[in-house]
């Protein structure tokens, strides 16, 4: 079960995360002090509109195209309701899960959210701590802003998988799992639906992409054989970068990539940074060698060789990939059309999570995400078959609102709401979740 210090006498600390919750936020509303973050997910959205940047708001919050997939995945979650089944005794509940091997004390864990310092500076250091503190696990992505190692020290004793986003480089490729081995990871998840990068009006409206001013890298820049690439490129000059004006903004662009380049000229001063070619040099090599499009199964039997770790296949919509990553001998598949950023018009992944886990039949275990924004969603997910569902842009909105708190208290917020959920639909054991808590409207 989750745990808190907070309030530990009260007897309502025995009732579960979700009676804990509540009794400790309405003691300290008798003394005037209100959440956060907004617990609403409309609010939570609202909110964090007003605390973002556009740019940040924009890359967090939007979607592929007109994010009709967006509003899909939303839709999804309307055609199910939870049967209420009062008259039973739920006076203790339990939100465990197995989930690779170990029991998890809840059903949920964090999913991989890239370049999290443009809603905070402690970025992935605080959401790291924040979900250790819960007990859940949290997945880190390969588009960091800070390295994986300095996560781990951050959050030492929290559960972390890697994410990684197969690059052209395969030297590159291997160091990073190495690295995600080394640094304490329990698992890579190998995400499949970005070897094209997505539509994405709205960062494309505002001629914004984060990784073009050296942001949310920092996996790649402290990466031994990325810094051998970047050496290799800046040693062959290729002029300056085309379309690029002398303005205000791409001065500021340039003095943003020179810090970031700090990993690769030794910590030297920011006039330094900027005379160097490598900080550039790394954000063009960066560019070359994200992700590739030729990527095919075959090329994911390499990554067995590289690690020993279990390995999750993040991005499986159509059965026929699943089946094919069970063929394969993964070790897990992850449901999810990467919240709509990818295909506009995309099939919403809870309508395929039935077929999916029917064809999967327990042999591994299930990811969820996508539409995911409270207790409730994750709770219909996990009785559709789902092993473990991941919160994305919710815990992102509490981090650019009050940085580790708010990741802490919209994660702490969503177990309530599964907590109660379970309840109420009579049942004390999230492992009991199965299609007969749930009508199909």
């Amino acid at each position: 079960m989750v745990t808190s210090s907070v309030a530990p006498d009260d007897p309502a600390a025995h009732r579960g995360i979700s009676r804990r919750t509540q009794s400790d936020i309405y003691r300290a509303g008798i003394s005037g002090t209100k959440p956060a973050v907004p617990i609403d997910p409309v609010a939570l959205k609202a909110a964090a509109r007003k605390a973002l940047s556009a740019e940040a708001f924009a890359y967090i919050a939007g979607g592929a195209g007109s994010e009709r997939t967006m509003t899909a995945n939303r839709r999804a979650f309307d055609r199910w309701q939870v049967w209420p089944r009062p008259l039973r005794d739920v006076s203790s509940r339990d939100l465990g899960v197995e989930f690779l091997g170990r029991m998890r004390p809840t059903p949920l864990l964090l999913a991989p959210l890239g370049v999290m310092e443009m809603a905070h500076a402690e970025a992935d250091l605080a959401v790291g701590r924040a979900a250790a503190s819960l007990g859940v696990p949290y997945t880190l992505s390969n588009q960091a802003s800070f390295p994986m190692e300095e996560v781990a020290d951050a959050a030492p004793h929290g559960s972390r998988l890697f994410q990684l986003y197969w690059s052209a480089s395969d030297d590159l490729n291997r160091s990073l799992l190495a690295r995600a081995e080394e640094s304490g990871c329990e698992a890579i998840v190998i995400t499949l639906d970005t070897h094209l990068l997505g539509w994405r009006t709205r960062d494309l409206d505002l001629a914004y992409l984060p990784f073009t001013r050296g942001m949310g890298i920092a996996q790649y820049t402290s990466d031994p054989v990325f810094q051998q690439l970047v050496r290799e490129r800046a040693a062959v000059p290729k002029g300056d970068a085309p379309g690029v004006r002398v303005t205000p903004r791409a001065v500021a662009a340039a003095l943003t990539i020179a810090r970031k380049g700090a990993p690769l000229t030794g910590g030297a001063s920011l006039r330094d940074n900027l005379r160097s070619p490598l900080p550039r040099a790394a954000v063009e090599t960066f560019l070359d060698v994200f992700s590739t499009p030729a990527l095919t199964g075959e090329d994911l039997a390499k990554a067995r060789e590289w690690t020993s770790l279990p390995i999750i296949l993040k991005g499986i919509v159509h059965p026929d990939d699943a089946q094919a990553a069970l063929d394969a001998g993964m070790d897990g598949i992850w449901i999810s059309n990467h919240g709509g950023r990818q295909i506009d018009r995309s099939v919403p992944t809870l309508d395929v999570l039935p077929e999916i886990a029917e064809r999967v039949a327990g042999r591994v275990p299930i990811v969820f995400d996508s539409g995911v924004r409270g207790g409730a969603d994750a709770v219909i997910a996990l009785a559709l078959g789902a092993t473990v569902v991941a919160l994305g842009r919710p815990y992102a909105y509490g981090l650019g609102i009050a940085g580790e708190v708010g990741v802490r208290e919209v994660v702490r917020n969503v177990l309530a709401e599964i907590d109660i959920t379970l309840g109420l639909a009579g049942l004390t054991s999230a492992s009991q979740l199965d299609r007969d808590a749930l009508r199909k409207v």
